[in-house]
């Protein structure tokens, strides 16, 4: 089937300016004409692509211009490729994936499967329909699945009648578009991303979303296969602005040359002078070598921003576009037999075959006879127009008396085949054992790399191997390291524990004493409380009696003043009449006698009464202390309930003892308490004395 020349097909895509651009007062250097759709201007600049999109444009209409008819053509069996190219953080995964689950803002990738599906809903039961999704990522010149993260480094092949393909990758059948975008987000979250000061979700790596489809048509026995590459390349970066080190620097190393490799397979593609085309200068261009000047209908869409910022990496954007559109594809319908056809074409060959065994034997016969010098007649000869399947009509009626001379005489009969220029005839024939050979040996060296390929990849694997295992032997050492060192210590905590032990024992013992003595103490504080609450008892009572002494007192203080005031009336009377009355000097004699009687009388009441009072007042002093006493008693004993000292353990028992910073510090006897207890000996002295005055 003769092959179809189409170029490649570019178009632009230009975003808003985000917030960064915004805030960074960058303002777009970017016009369109307005009469023309395919026209960039840049300061004065003009790149000329199939379409441009500006930023206004909407998915869908992104969709219907780029994908949309390379689906049909998918779906009619040719290859598709689209592919999106860009510095980071221009929209490419945006353009390609979208927003999952919503109507306006998905992708082209959603869209795609859509479509497929509604194409495969209008088939009827004659025509069996398949879908396979593969999905990996090219990380640094490694490809990795996506779908089975256990699957690294794997390896491309290819072969003269296939195309660059990755052996052993992931293929999942697939019956309805959520089990598709189901696959797509499990791919990727298992991709490479990174935070730039370009992108906080910057790609780490290129990604590839193949679709197989194959169809049959079971009234012809023919079968149509397809398959559309999407592509979502990791951003081309100036590494001096995205700020990248160490792994992420590594990266976009790795990145800016793949990218490179990629330009320079468009420039060997589109330069006047044939030369070796480098696909296998990265991984990126051998799985794409079909989609680049091979059998596929490529789109590449150019995913740019606006900003000034980026006016350098916009241009470059703009001129790799300008290059790939130059490059022209031979596509061609990839169809083939079914099965069942296959089979059927099979058995019909071997038949045919079997039929020409049998001429062939019937002719050697023939021929025998002829050699015999007997002769054949014409009714008898074999005629070879049966076998016109496999020879021309002109070569198929060549007598079998030829055949007989030429087997009479070789070397003349050789002769006049080439003069009469038979098509088997010599140059022709050492031309196409030529190319055979050279077919045979492009096959044997693409054999031979392939093998070279499994052989890197084996060793890359058996290179993963070894560095596990040597950091599983870094790990074990280091482990073995630390658990020496963890035993070393657990010898010294357990000699500390030993010693803590007998600490700890010693503590008890000394903690049982004071137990023993505490409950002494417990015992004499509570014969001491007894004896102070019948002290309280007695103080109660004296004190009473003591205010009805004093009360007492009172009555005869007044009562001895008012005695005297009596006297003192009297004895103004006594004067008044001593001149009345001779005899006053007698009279006054009497009375001051009286009056000094009555005085001794009053001062020995009075005596009587300090001396009363002064006992009252000392008795009353000794009920104070005995208070005091028996407070400073109280507190004490409140002393001895807040120590919380717990109950004895029985002797030589070390069940759940007390942490030994706790029992040292409560076995340390303070010097307060032990002057509160001399005090209490002091008082107790005190007391008893007081009692037997009392």
């Amino acid at each position: 089937m003769a092959a179809n020349e189409c170029n490649i097909r570019v178009v632009a895509r230009f975003r808003p300016l985000n917030k960064s651009e915004k805030c960074a007062g960058s303002e777009s250097v970017v016009t369109f004409p307005t009469d023309k759709d395919d026209t960039i201007l840049i300061k004065g600049r003009s790149y000329i692509v199939d379409k441009v999109f500006r930023s206004n444009a909407t998915q869908e209409e992104v969709y219907n211009e780029t994908a949309k008819e390379i689906v049909k053509d998918v779906l009619s069996g040719y290859n598709g490729t689209i592919f999106a190219y860009g510095q980071t953080s221009s929209g490419k995964t945006h353009t390609m994936e979208g927003v999952m689950g919503s109507s306006a803002q998905q992708g082209i990738i959603p869209r795609i499967v859509q479509d497929i599906f509604n194409h495969r809903c209008t088939l009827d039961a004659n025509f069996p329909f398949q879908i396979k999704i593969s999905y990996f990522e090219i990380y640094r010149d490694t490809i990795r699945d996506l779908l089975d993260v256990s699957k690294t480094n794997l390896a491309i092949h290819e072969h003269t009648k296939c195309p660059p393909y990755v052996q052993g990758v992931t293929e999942r059948f697939v019956s309805s578009p959520d089990e598709i975008l189901k696959i797509m987000n499990e791919g990727k979250n298992n991709r490479h991303i990174a935070v730039t000061n370009m992108n906080e979700h910057s790609s780490r790596s290129h990604s590839v979303f193949l679709i197989h489809v194959q169809q049959e048509n079971a009234n012809n026995g023919k079968k149509l296969t397809g398959k559309l590459y999407l592509v979502d390349l990791a951003g081309s970066e100036n590494v001096s602005r995205t700020g990248a080190e160490g792994q992420v620097l590594d990266e976009a190393k790795s990145i800016n040359k793949s990218l490179s490799a990629l330009g320079n397979v468009i420039s060997a593609l589109t330069g006047k002078k044939k030369s070796h085309i480098p696909y296998r200068s990265s991984k990126l261009t051998h799985i794409l070598k079909e989609s680049l000047g091979g059998n596929a209908r490529t789109t590449i869409i150019l995913c740019c921003s606006p900003a000034s910022y980026n006016e350098s990496e916009t241009k470059s954007t703009l001129e790799f576009g300008k290059r790939a559109k130059k490059i022209k594809n031979q596509v061609i319908v990839n169809e083939g037999l079914t099965a069942e056809e296959s089979k059927r074409r099979w058995e019909k060959e071997r038949e045919k075959v079997a039929r020409l065994i049998g001429q062939l034997s019937r002719i050697k016969m023939e021929l025998e006879r002829w050699r015999r010098g007997e002769t054949v007649t014409k009714d008898e000869q074999i005629n070879l127009l049966e076998s016109d399947d496999t020879l021309s009509t002109t070569q198929s009626t060549m007598s079998l008396s030829t055949v007989a001379s030429s087997a009479l005489s070789p070397t003349t009969s050789v002769v006049s085949t080439v003069a009469a220029g038979n098509p088997l005839d010599g140059p022709d024939l050492r031309s196409s054992v030529n190319v055979d050979e050279w077919e045979k040996e492009r096959s044997t060296l693409y054999q031979q790399l392939d093998e070279k390929n499994d052989e890197i990849n084996n060793l890359a694997q058996t290179l993963e191997r070894l560095k596990s295992q040597t950091v599983e032997q870094d790990i074990f050492s280091q482990a073995r390291k630390d658990n020496e060192n963890l035993q070393v210590e657990v010898n010294r905590l357990q000699q500390e524990s030993e010693s803590a032990k007998e600490e700890v024992k010693e503590v008890l013992q000394a903690l049982e004493k004071l137990a023993v003595n505490y409950d002494q103490k417990t015992q004499e504080v509570e014969t001491k409380s007894k004896e102070n609450e019948i002290l309280v008892q007695e103080l109660d009572t004296k004190l009473t009696s003591l205010n009805s002494i004093r009360k007492e007192l009172e009555e005869e203080k007044r009562t001895s003043k008012q005695t005297q005031d009596s006297l003192n009336e009297i004895l103004v009377k006594l004067r008044a009449q001593e001149c009345v009355t001779g005899s006053t000097s007698d009279v006054q004699k009497v009375l001051s006698q009286q009056m000094e009687q009555v005085s001794k009388q009053h001062q020995k009441q009075l005596t009587t009464l300090r001396d009363k009072i002064r006992t009252k007042e000392s008795q009353t002093k000794i009920l104070k202390e005995s208070v005091s006493l028996y407070d400073l008693f109280s507190k004490m004993k409140q002393a001895y309930i807040d120590k919380k000292i717990p109950a004895p353990y029985p002797a030589g028992s070390l069940a759940s003892p007390p942490s030994p910073s706790t029992i040292k510090k409560r076995s340390k006897p303070k010097p307060k308490e032990n002057k509160d207890d001399s005090e209490f000996e002091q008082q107790i002295k005190k007391r008893n004395s007081i009692n037997c005055f009392i």
